[in-house]
């Protein structure tokens, strides 16, 4: 069922929002400085790729300083207002019971792209 859920998902949309993460983390790469969120942002690229049949696991290491440190710079430096357009995109999709399923993974991608530091997406 999630192969379903996932091409529908790419169809629908979700290429387009994987696309533009991949373009934004290789702009990002292009700096020393830039590359650990470049690397969040492929994060945010795979799971916005295939969301059905994904979770977010917390690391160990998510409670350490240099996590913390980084996530606080990813919100500040605009890591919020990703999240608050997956949190729309979400609120939108939930108001049809057809569009529920997606928006639930709206919500998924909202929850990683506020704070991605210290996080990992496996395969349930």
């Amino acid at each position: 069922m999630s192969i379903l859920m996932n091409i529908l998902w790419l169809l629908l949309g979700g290429i387009f929002t994987a696309v533009e993460y991949v373009v934004a983390s290789l702009g990002m790469m292009i700096t020393i400085i830039g590359i650990p969120f470049g690397l969040q942002t492929l994060k945010l690229s795979l799971l916005a790729l295939c969301p059905f049949g994904k979770e977010i696991q917390t690391t160990p290491q998510a409670g350490g300083c240099l996590s913390i440190i980084m996530n606080i710079l990813w919100i500040l430096l605009g890591g919020i207002w990703i999240s608050l357009s997956h949190l729309v995109f979400g609120l939108v999709l939930c108001i049809t019971i057809i569009g529920i399923p997606f928006g639930k993974q709206h919500f998924k991608l909202a929850g990683l792209a506020l704070t991605p530091f210290g996080k990992h997406v496996v395969e349930k």
